[in-house]
Parts: structure tokens; sequence; C-alpha cells
């Protein structure tokens, strides 16, 4: 029963509704005690009416009320009264992302300062062990301080006896209050007759299935958006329910720089990162989307030609001074001495470079590494939507495409400097940058980093939440070099570095929240010992 002007729940007093949806309706209300504008959002009976759904709902949001981020609206309070569940939350004023949409695709500076807000709050989720499982447009608020996600919680209501029977039973049940000022409902793209059934264009493939979402399927859900901001359109489209989960399933979207030839090739990567079908060939956090995507913002393509080389010029010692040529020997001595001790040394030369891409090729920023001796780069470059490596000296005007090296990923050089190693097509490789020859070495179905060590052992990850593998440079049989320890949280073993001296061995160990989120923070790297 819609609640009018004037009600008061607790110490809120309802002014005016602001629209309704099939998690309940939302009216602006005041807090009394605090005298601030609220959003209240009075929930729908068939949530609530099971004790079992009611206490989980309690839980979920506390968990969700404790998240403190300024791109995440904030949940306030739960209350109760006179058989009336209601949820307390920020009131917002703005438009959601998805009514900016509507408009057309976003400019590319407006459209990383957005995806980066996003990304921020859900990997403040994420390491609280929060899954938002309904990340779309429609969820996400712009407001002059910037964008906002809301409603953390399902898309569909639950109906009683499908609680009852247990299904959805990892599903949260809260879901957060979309506070328009123009009062639009927040409805979904498809329906079915009576009842909101979740926008399918958002899911993982893995939602889609059945299986229990995870951080990876919010990070699925995140590159649908940002392929939505930058095109325009859809990543994924039909014409019925079915049409567009088996795209999902089966298909890959239209690649962005082919809808807009104007877009950088950097950007494809990312949103092509965030939609792949194996969650473990996506980010691994939203953090490390945002760390790329604010790289394409500084490094769109570039037509620009090559800067040589400058070499500030050196300063040179004073000229001696002229002794004086009456005097005692021994002072005379003494001065030239003095003078040559004391004397200022020449400062050495500075190398100042900038090394921009070649023209028509985008540089992908963690996709790069510089040759023991510091003469050379390595880079993955993207040109006519081929992932090949380059390979540059530090004293040239110009890189060199290495053949051979096609869908190349996160490259690391032999200790000599003679060979590339790398990922591609679900292998570890080397590469002959003088000759192009490549080898082959093992299998890496989602390559996470390697180290090539002085005694000519690769260590590297072949997944993103396995442990590390050691195999010869010239290939033979693979050994699994760590173990990840799941009794602790483990998830993974990445990005090998050999420390000097070869001894020890520095990787990063990402680690399972509760709820299935993920986090490769750095400050969990560990060292491990080489013998």
């Amino acid at each position: 029963m819609a609640l009018t002007s004037g009600t008061r729940l607790g110490p809120y007093e309802i002014i005016a509704p602001l629209g309704a949806g099939g998690m309940g309706e939302v009216y602006r209300a005041r807090d009394s005690r605090l005298d601030r504008i609220v959003a209240v959002k009075v929930l729908n009976s068939a949530l609530t009416a099971n004790a079992d759904l009611k206490a989980r709902f309690e839980r979920e949001a506390k968990a969700i009320s404790a998240l403190q981020d300024p791109h995440i609206c904030t949940l306030f309070d739960v209350g109760h009264q006179d058989g009336t569940d209601f949820l307390v939350m920020e009131f917002l004023e703005g438009e959601t992302l998805a009514d900016r949409l509507r408009r057309g695709p976003m400019p590319l500076e407006q459209l990383v300062k957005t995806g980066n807000e996003i990304a921020e709050a859900l990997d403040k989720a994420h390491r609280a062990g929060i899954v938002h499982r309904d990340l779309k447009p429609g969820n996400v608020m712009l407001t002059k301080s910037g964008a906002k996600l809301l409603d953390f919680g399902l898309a569909k209501p639950l109906s009683t006896g499908a609680a009852a029977s247990g299904s959805n039973a990892s599903a949260p049940l809260l879901s957060a209050a979309v506070t328009l000022t123009n009062g639009s409902p927040q409805l979904s793209p498809l329906t079915t007759q009576g009842s909101i059934v979740g926008t399918i264009q958002y899911m993982s493939p893995e939602q889609i299935e059945g299986k229990e979402a995870d951080a990876c399927s919010d990070i699925f859900a995140f590159g649908a958006v940002l392929y939505e901001m930058a095109t325009g359109k859809r990543a994924f489209e039909g014409k019925s329910q079915l049409t567009v989960a088996s795209a999902i399933l089966d298909k890959e979207p239209e690649r962005v720089t082919s809808v807009l030839p104007s877009a950088p090739p950097a950007l494809d990567h990312v949103i092509r990162t965030c939609l792949a079908k194996n969650p473990e060939e996506r980010y691994q956090s939203a953090r490390d989307v945002k760390l790329d995507l604010s790289w394409v913002a500084v490094s769109p393509l570039s037509s620009l030609p090559a800067t040589a080389p400058a070499i500030a010029p050196s300063k040179r010692g004073r000229e001696r001074i002229a002794w004086i040529a009456a005097g005692i020997a021994l002072l005379i001595a003494a001065m030239l001495v003095s003078f040559m001790l004391f004397r200022p040394l020449p400062r050495p030369a500075v190398l100042r470079a900038t090394l921009l891409p070649p023209k028509g090729v985008a540089i992908l920023p963690t996709h790069m590494a510089v040759s023991p001796d510091g003469s050379r780069v390595v880079f993955v470059g993207v040109s006519e939507n081929k992932d090949m490596l380059w390979q540059r000296a530090l004293n040239a005007t110009e890189a060199q495409l290495i053949p051979g090296t096609e869908g190349a990923q996160y490259p690391f050089w032999s200790p000599d400097g003679r060979s590339i190693g790398f990922f591609s097509t679900d292998k570890l490789r080397k590469v002959d940058p003088a000759s192009g020859t490549t080898a082959t070495l093992a299998d890496a179905p989602s390559g996470r980093g390697g180290a090539w060590s002085e005694k000519d052992t690769i260590v590297f990850s072949a997944d993103a939440t396995g442990p590390l593998y050691q195999v010869s440079s010239t290939g033979g049989a693979v050994t699994p070099l760590t173990q990840v320890d799941v009794t602790e949280g483990d998830n993974g073993h990445r990005w090998p570095q050999f420390l000097p001296g070869g001894r020890y061995l520095l990787f990063w160990l990402a680690n399972k929240r509760s709820g299935g989120a993920v986090s490769g923070d750095p400050n969990e790297a560990v060292s491990f010992y080489w013998t």
C-alpha cells in the first residue's frame, strides 16, 4: 500500500513518492533527528514474510552499511514498523547512467572518469566480500560529485516458494533505492508478465549457466557497461531472453574500434579482457581494470613523430687558477694540491627521451619490460586488432615489430637479453627478437607473468588461480614450484620476479575474501627462497 505525505516510519517522515519497482516503493523523506533528506525504500512484503529471508536480509544490510566510499550509495538504517520493512539511504540527485546513454556514447575523458569511479566502488565492495551481481547502467547514478553505485542485490524479487525450496539461496536480498529527482522507475529492458526478471544483457556466462556469481562476474558486467558507454549500444543484443543469453555464451561483441573507429585500441583491449568468457581470463580485480583504464585517457592512439633523445650539455670544471709566479715553492705545491682536491667535477650527461608508440599502434601499459642491460624495451602493441610484440632500442627513434608473436601478453627478458618470453594462445613461448624464431615451452591457459633465471629456468604463472611452475628455457617437463594454501584463502600466485643474485623470487599472492572477492594487492607480495 502506498504511503501518503506525512506518514512516519520511526523518525522518518514521508514527503513524496520517487518511484517503484519489483523490490518495493521509494519515497523522499526527512530524518527528523538529523534534519536531513533521505531516501526510504519500503520493501515488498513477499521478500520479508519468510523468517529465514528476513534474517539474511538483515545480515546483508549490516555488511553493506559498512561500505564507506564516495562512489557507493550509503545505507543509513534498516527499520520495521507495523509489519512494514524499510531501508533508509542517502538521497541522490542526478540521472542514471542509463538515462545518460540514451543520448549517445560518452566522450573518452568522461568515460574514463566515470569508469574509474565505478571500478573504485566495485573494488571497495569486493574487498569487503560483497558482490554486486546486478551491475548495469540503471544502477549507476551520475551526480555532481561523481558516479554512485546503487542496488547491491537482486534484479528480480524472490518468491517465498523459491526461497523455501532453496533456489538462489546464496544470492543477496538487499537492494538499494534509486532516488531520481524525476521519479522515473528503474525498469529492466527485458521483462516477463508482471515481474522484473533482471537485465540479462549484463549477466556473465557463469550466471546464465546458474553458477555462483563472484567478483569476476561483476567485472564481466562492468565490461558490458563500459562497452555501452563507449559505443552507445549494448554488447549483447537480441529479440528475446534466449537469443541474448545465447549471444553472451557463444558470441563475441563487435570490437569497439569497429563500431567507433576513433576509439583507442587500448580501450578495446580493456573491454575485451573484462568480457572474456572464461572468468580466469578476465581481470582478477576491479583495481586492475581501473589501472589499465586510467592509462587509456593519457595514452590514446598517437600520430605524433617519435621524439629524438636530447642530451643535456655537460658542465665543465673551472679553468685552472693561475698560480702565483713568485712565492715559496712549498706554498705553490699546497695550492696546486688544494685545487686538484676541491675543484668541481664535471656533471655526467643526462639522457632524456620520450618513447611514443609507432604510428597506428597503441601500447598496453602492463605489457612491457626493459632488457637486463637497460638498452631496449619490449612492449605489446595493438594495431589493426592484433596484439604483437615490438622492441625498441632506447637510443633509437623507431620500434621494430617482432614477427610470430600474435596474441602476445606479459613479455619478459632472458638474463642475456637475447630472448624474450611471453604468453600467447594458452601457451608459454619464447622468441629470438633478432631472427623472429619462436618456440613453445609449456601450456599456460591464462598466463600471469614469468621470470627467467640465470640458470636458464623459467618460473611462470600458468593461470590466475594456480601456483607458480618452473620449466627449462629449452622446454621439457613442467613442475610446480609453489603451493596455493586454499585453507588460508589464497587464490593464486602471480607476477614472479627474481631479485638481484637470483636466490630469491618475489611474487604476488592473491587472497580470496569472503563472498568471492579476489584481491591482488601488492602489499600481499611475498618472497620465496630460490635454490
